[in-house]
């Protein structure tokens, strides 16, 4: 598996994020909007509960009047004399015999409608003789003369039903005298003869809608619920409310939800299947809202404080966890870069405590492993170096008093005690000051030693040494260039019978974007030797030059260019940035 390049901090986030932060905002939001949906559908299946009692109650009132437009098929004396009223022989009845007639089904009328609920105001017999015949609870049962029933609507509708049954929408009784206040809603039926099915008259039995407003109010519902009641041609028979036109309107075309006065109702309907009939229960959106308002509250507070409190324990734990381990981070980048004096010093006492605790201990055992190692390592170098530079001194003598003993044998007796006087001040030098000189200090040096050595060869050796101003301060290894001026003088000057110059000098050398550079050169113009000797005229004091010059400078090189009867060239070169192993 690839490893991960995110940081502690992110996967503490993440993980924040995915166990507590989202889980959070899902309860909060969740949760609310399911208990509001289950309370809807809750609700809806209480309220068709309600509305199938509601529309049995109303069913029952219905059946009530259907049974009574029944009524005549159960009574002889009311079909026979309606079928006398048809019979084209009543003309020839006396007076009486139609008084009589008339007073049966005036009397059987009255008899059949004393046995029916209050609430059923009365009923309107038609027969074919226009003949009326009219029973009212609320008053005296007149009718108005020549009232065009056959024009009325219920009358067609009862014509064209052909014996069944017809639910006649609310309206007014204007067909008495002093009618009742109010509507009525009426069943209303064609009577036929049973044996030859001949139209004999049209019954109409009338009920109080007031019975409506009862039944709906012994049912309670919410307080912005409206509940209404259309007919099978979606004409409204009842309101609990003023119901605009437009909720009419959407209420036919049977949506899901009706929109109006700013509120949104829910529908629940109900259909009477007697009548076709539907009961319509407008559910408020508001006040199914309001219901779980405080639970909306209550899931806000709930995710606001779950995620205020679980915030406040993340920052915690983030700092707790995250920042120490970025000191410790900072703290190794430091012991890197060698900064050995710095410690993570954590607080308490958990895991990264700990942690913390075992890398200053590692720190601290680590700089005394290096201090130890250091000094060991410097002491070790020192003794090297000192080493090498006491290999230059006896061999310096040795070479300086066989120059003495030559002048001495020659009887230069004068020359001889010069000599010895400039060797004496070579001493000193030698003895006297600290391992590492200035280019100046050591420039002086080699000026005496070459007056000393042109009191040996007189005319057969010139010198030239030059030291650049700026660089006279600087600082090498005390006798770095003896060894290589001695050499050009033995194996260079030496066996030539020409005259010779040695040249020594220091300066710098500056490239763009390298840093700048020192170069020491000792050159001659002797017998020099050819490439393949080189490694036969190295001698003590050249290689000890080399060994001491890589242990003060490590990035220093040396370079050595001789030609054969031309001469030798020996190149030092010193980085200014370079280190000094010893000081």
């Amino acid at each position: 598996m690839k490893p991960s390049n995110h940081s502690l901090r992110f996967k503490i986030t993440l993980l924040f994020l995915l166990t507590t932060v989202i889980p959070v905002l899902l309860i909060g939001l969740v949760i609310p909007f399911y208990y509001q949906s289950m309370l809807s559908k809750e609700k809806q299946t209480l309220t068709e509960g309600t509305l199938t009692a509601m529309s049995h109650n109303i069913e029952t009132y219905l059946d009530e009047l259907e049974r009574l437009t029944l009524a005549p098929f159960l009574h002889d004396n009311i079909m026979q004399t309606l079928k006398l009223k048809l019979n084209p022989l009543t003309d020839t009845l006396t007076d009486y015999n139609k008084l009589q007639a008339d007073r049966t089904l005036q009397e059987t009328l009255l008899i059949m409608f004393q046995n029916t609920r209050s609430d059923i105001l009365g009923t309107v017999l038609l027969p074919f003789d226009n003949s009326v015949y009219v029973t009212d609870k609320k008053g005296p049962s007149v009718h108005i003369p020549d009232f065009p029933f056959a024009e009325q609507d219920w009358y067609k509708q009862a014509l064209a039903r052909n014996g069944e049954a017809t639910f006649i929408s609310p309206h007014q009784r204007n067909y008495l005298i002093s009618p009742s206040e109010g509507e009525v809603f009426s069943v209303a039926r064609l009577i036929k003869d049973p044996d030859s099915q001949k139209p004999l008259a049209v019954i109409m039995a009338d009920a109080d809608t007031g019975i409506l407003s009862e039944i709906v109010q012994d049912i309670h519902f919410e307080v912005n619920s409206v509940i209404t009641i259309f007919d099978s041609n979606q004409k409204l028979l009842y309101s609990s409310k003023p119901v605009p036109r437009d909720m009419e309107v959407q209420i036919s075309r049977d949506p899901e939800f009706v929109e109006s006065g700013g509120d949104k109702y829910v529908l629940v309907k109900k259909t009477i299947p007697s009548s076709g009939w539907e009961i319509v229960l407008l559910m408020s959106h508001k006040e199914i809202q309001s219901k779980v308002r405080w639970l909306y509250i209550m899931a806000c507070l709930f995710t606001f404080g779950g995620l205020t409190l679980t915030s406040l324990l993340y920052a915690y734990l983030s700092l707790s966890v995250v920042n120490p381990i970025r000191r410790m981070m900072t703290i190794m980048g430091r012991v890197r870069d060698g900064d050995m004096d710095k410690r993570v010093k954590p607080k308490g006492k958990d895991e990264i405590a700990q942690l913390g605790l075992a890398l200053d201990e590692m720190i601290t055992r680590l700089n005394d492993t290096i201090i130890r190692e250091y000094r060991t390592g410097l002491a070790k170098k020192e003794a090297e170096y000192r080493a090498l530079q006491s290999q230059i001194q006896p061999h310096f003598l040795y070479n300086t008093l066989n120059g003495l003993v030559g002048l001495n044998r020659e009887g230069r007796t004068k020359e001889l005690e010069k000599a010895i006087v400039s060797l004496s001040g070579m001493l000193r030098y030698s003895l006297e000051f600290s391992d590492w000189v200035t280019l100046k200090e050591e420039f002086q040096f080699l000026s005496r030693y070459g007056e000393l050595q042109k009191l040996r060869f007189q005319e057969r050796l010139d010198l030239s040494i030059w030291c650049d101003p700026e660089l006279e301060s600087f600082r090498i290894p005390k006798l770095l260039l003896q060894p290589l001026m001695e050499n050009a003088i033995v194996h260079g000057v030496e066996p030539c019978t020409k005259s010779c110059l040695i040249r020594i000098r220091a300066e710098p050398e500056k490239q763009q974007g390298q840093g700048s550079k020192i170069r020491l050169i000792v050159e001659d113009n002797g017998v020099g030797f050819a490439a393949d000797n080189l490694r036969k005229q190295t001698s003590v004091g050249f290689q000890n030059v080399r060994d001491r010059l890589e242990m003060a400078y490590p990035a220093a090189t040396m370079d050595v260019f001789s030609i054969q009867n031309v001469g030798t060239k020996i190149t030092l070169t010193i980085h200014c940035s370079d280190t000094l192993s010893v000081n």
